[in-house]
């Protein structure tokens, strides 16, 4: 099967807003952090309550958004300079995050009413591939260790060591364990294959659709795929 130049850039597009939506999806859907407050025992590691904890991480994770410029407030900690530095940092990467998602959305949702109208649906099958290469890779070198993984990604993200937290000056980082990140990533590598699932599915759908159409009028109306 061969692709047009339309069908790679609106994959590529999709594909990005996938993943993109995928992290934006995870980072602020808090529901992994609350199950993780129980099963990581949080809360016995901190001596804060689940309730407490919850509020915190909303600070933390309101102070990520695009759409919030203030400073970082969180009620039951207090953060070092160095720290401050570190999480303005993280935050411009989520930031930049955002705008590739709402780009790429926008970008995405013009170029598919476009390849639909004209009845051209290779491009599902192609971002469904294109987007889960990225998880997989990664997910094979996470399976492996993800420790390594881990300080590997903070290594090449930031120029510095202030993501080396420590946790009698900082105890902020008692609150974010390892495993957290780990059971995060894995909840996006699942939307990812999900929505790529979706992609592939309506590939599939609209396919059979064709077909079914060619095979009744037995007229090449709509392109084959």
């Amino acid at each position: 099967m061969s692709y047009s130049k339309k069908d790679i850039i609106t994959s590529l597009s999709l594909s990005l807003f996938i993943i993109s939506f995928a992290i934006v999806v995870a980072v602020f859907m808090p529901i992994i952090y609350h199950l993780d407050i129980h099963y990581l025992k949080i809360d016995q590691t901190t001596h804060l309550t689940k309730q407490q904890l919850q509020l915190n991480y909303q600070q933390l994770i309101h102070y990520q958004s695009i759409f919030y410029q203030g400073p970082l407030r969180m009620n039951d900690f207090i953060i070092s300079h160095h720290s401050v530095i570190h999480f303005q940092e993280v935050k411009k990467i989520f930031e930049i995050i955002q705008i590739i998602c709402l780009g790429s959305g926008i970008t995405s949702l013009i170029l598919v009413i476009y390849q639909c109208y004209h009845h051209e649906y290779r491009f599902f099958k192609l971002t469904a591939m294109i987007s889960i290469i990225l998880p997989v890779s990664i997910g094979v070198l996470a399976s492996i260790d993800f420790d390594d993984l881990f300080i590997l990604f903070h290594k090449m993200a930031f120029k510095n060591q202030y993501w080396i937290f420590d946790p009698k000056i900082d105890p902020v980082i008692n609150m974010l364990p390892e495993a957290f990140f780990y059971h995060e990533f894995i909840l996006i590598v699942i939307i990812i294959f999900v929505l790529a699932g979706v992609c592939y599915g309506l590939f599939s759908y609209k396919r059979k659709q064709i077909l079914c159409y060619n095979t009744k009028k037995d007229v090449g109306a709509w392109p084959s795929m």
